[in-house]
């Protein structure tokens, strides 16, 4: 299939490596392989970062990294706890570290990016549950001087999946309160039976076929795929209503693009206050591939601003 990508985009898409995660060793080295220089340079001036660790509930350890402004004063600040791409298989917080710097210097708010266990190693439920355990120790007792009336949780693709899951868990439990949801191309759907999820099957970066092998990574090869979770696939949820604010965004040549869109529509109909925005001549993890493009520029500003909104209102 033709996809007209943004005229910015043409030139450096021959550049984009075939990712295959079938082989999650493999699909893990080809991004490590897209890594040409130290990620931590693109942490902007004045933003210092930490790491950390969170106790998980089977007694493990949850790799945390913590971005916040250095001049920080004494007050407590607004926290976002941030979740990373990688189709729950590859990723890393240590590396994925463009998107939460840039809120934590933008914000003036901590933000928790948290290194969730990776499948197929670690199945649903362990990185589902170590997104949640996170999010119930930033908001406990510790040093990290955060605000726990304002904690946003965001990610992207597979973490923005983890993050509107997180958020079921912690409205059906009574879990610590959030006040917003940030989802950029979110993972929602296991049965990937919209438009976009059946027809985009060579599309650039992300197709139909590394959804099929992901979920099947994620969800374990024996899992009873007529009892999928709400918490492993969040579009599974028959009831949005009581949920956090939510932004979501979606690209245009994106197989999650459609579930993506009807999560915001679900979640507006539960009364749900619901900000949706399409990127036309986007893919899947355009804006990060491509961060210099003035549509990727502008997928970002509109989630930081998304995300500043919630907290000032």
């Amino acid at each position: 299939m033709s996809y007209a990508v943004d005229p910015e985009y043409r030139p450096m898409m021959g550049f984009l490596p075939e990712l295959d995660v079938a082989d999650a060793e493999k699909a893990r080295a080809v991004i490590r392989s897209m890594r040409t220089e130290d990620p931590m340079t693109a942490v902007p001036a004045g933003v210092a970062v930490h790491h950390r660790t969170a106790p998980a509930t089977d007694g493990s350890n949850i790799g945390l990294v913590v971005f916040e402004p250095e001049d920080r004063t004494a007050q407590p600040l607004p926290c976002v706890v941030y979740f990373h791409g990688g189709g729950f298989v590859f990723g890393d917080a240590a590396t994925d570290v463009r998107v939460p710097s840039a809120l934590a210097a933008s914000l003036d708010a901590v933000v928790v990016s948290v290194d969730y266990r990776l499948a197929p190693e670690h199945p649903f439920p362990t990185p589902f549950d170590d997104a949640f355990d996170a999010l119930t120790w930033v908001a406990g007792d510790n040093d990290l001087g955060i605000d726990p009336t304002r904690i946003v949780l965001a990610g992207i693709s597979a973490g923005a999946g983890l993050a509107a899951a997180v958020a079921l868990e912690a409205r059906d439990t009574g879990g610590p309160a959030v006040i917003f949801q940030a989802l950029d191309s979110p993972v929602l759907d296991d049965r990937l039976l919209t438009t976009s999820a059946t027809e985009y099957i060579d599309s650039p970066l992300w197709n139909r076929q590394n959804g099929i092998d992901s979920w099947h990574h994620y969800l374990g090869a024996d899992a009873d795929r007529t009892a999928t979770s709400a918490y492993a696939a969040p579009a599974r949820a028959t009831d949005l209503s009581g949920l956090p604010p939510a932004y979501i965004a979606v690209t245009s040549f994106d197989p999650l693009r459609d579930e993506g869109i009807d999560y915001a529509q679900r979640l507006t109909q539960a009364g749900v206050a619901t900000e949706l925005h399409l990127y036309p001549g986007t893919f899947h993890g355009s804006s990060g591939v491509f961060p210099q493009a003035a549509i990727s520029q502008r997928i970002d500003a509109d989630y930081i601003a998304a995300i500043r909104r919630a907290l000032t209102s």
